[in-house]
């Protein structure tokens, strides 16, 4: 299993570069899970990632892309309830990409 060294201390991740501890995550474990991604953490990638860890602790799941961005538009607006918007943010795919930052499972129906 890899691993991912913050601070000192070793997070152990799944097969896919999850997290498999969600209970280890913190922010600056983000900062480290983003930089393998290759994103640059800025105000409106936390938003989402911190959107998505309220969402995980209400339904007790990751949502795929198409909840994702409906559930993103109620809350957050329109203009960033689209995946236009979360795809410019998260290129190699929002639910999944964010999910993995926001130290949360692997969304249902991702591949």
């Amino acid at each position: 299993m890899a691993t991912l060294e913050v601070n000192g201390k070793q997070h152990e991740l799944d097969e896919d570069g999850f997290l498999a501890n969600m209970d280890e995550w913190n922010e600056d474990v983000a900062l480290a899970l983003a930089k393998t991604e290759s994103v640059e953490m800025t105000e409106a990638h936390w938003e989402v990632v911190n959107f998505l860890r309220e969402y995980y602790a209400e339904y007790k799941i990751a949502p795929m892309i198409r909840i994702l961005t409906k559930a993103i538009g109620k809350k957050l607006g329109k203009e960033k309830g689209n995946t236009k918007y979360l795809y410019e943010l998260y290129p190699a795919g929002p639910a999944k990409q964010a999910c993995k930052i926001a130290g949360l499972p692997k969304p249902t129906g991702c591949v």
